[in-house]
């Protein structure tokens, strides 16, 4: 091969491994903020579904506390008209 021509193709060569490696950095960079992005996205979706779910919880909370007040005022209401009735004569 003539020295000439390999003399014209050493900088063809390093310009266009030059213009490879940015290309391939870019593409590189915008591949992983997009893989970012969607991780994040994901974890906002999971977040909210776990608040959705806390929430659910909650209102079951506020419901079972309810009942439990309103036993707790059915038995305190007999036990009082228990011992405000008057004795029983036998």
């Amino acid at each position: 091969m003539d020295p000439r021509a390999l003399a014209v193709l050493i900088p063809v060569i390093a310009i266009g491994g030059f213009f490879g490696t940015v290309i391939t950095l870019i593409l590189s960079r915008a591949y992983t903020a997009k893989l970012t992005a969607q991780s994040q996205a994901g974890r906002a979706a999971a977040h909210d579904d776990v608040l959705a779910a806390v929430d659910e919880l909650r209102r079951e909370m506020a419901e079972l506390a309810e009942r439990v007040d309103f036993a707790e005022r059915l038995l305190a209401k007999g036990r009082e008209s228990e011992r405000l009735a008057p004795p029983r004569s036998s």
